[in-house]
């Protein structure tokens, strides 16, 4: 009985572990959101999420009238939900790789 108990955790666990809809939860991209900017949580407005496996997709437009497109990551394992830290990208400007930016 313990044993098929822990076999179906362990096995729902690794179902969602990919699930960005679950893990992602809206708060989190905010938070995300207004770290990577260096804005206020109000200073902005996320639409068009798109969840698509691990990864969650979505535009933000600032209070200025900036466009970014962003992404971050998210997974539900055993110690709970891991969300990645938000990689945004400002509309009409090519993707920068902060790692060759010396």
């Amino acid at each position: 009985m313990k044993n098929s108990l822990l076999l179906a955790i362990l096995s729902s666990s690794l179902f969602a572990g990919g699930c960005a809809s679950i893990a992602v939860t809206d708060e989190a991209i905010v938070d995300r959101t207004a770290f990577a900017l260096g804005l206020a949580k109000g200073d902005f407005t996320v639409s068009n999420r798109m969840d698509d496996g691990a990864a969650t997709r979505y535009q933000v437009r600032t209070k200025a009238g900036q466009n970014y497109r962003c992404f971050v990551g998210g997974s539900i394992g055993l110690l709970g939900r891991a969300v990645s830290e938000a990689v945004c990208t400002k509309e009409g400007e090519t993707p920068r790789n902060p790692l060759l930016s010396r």
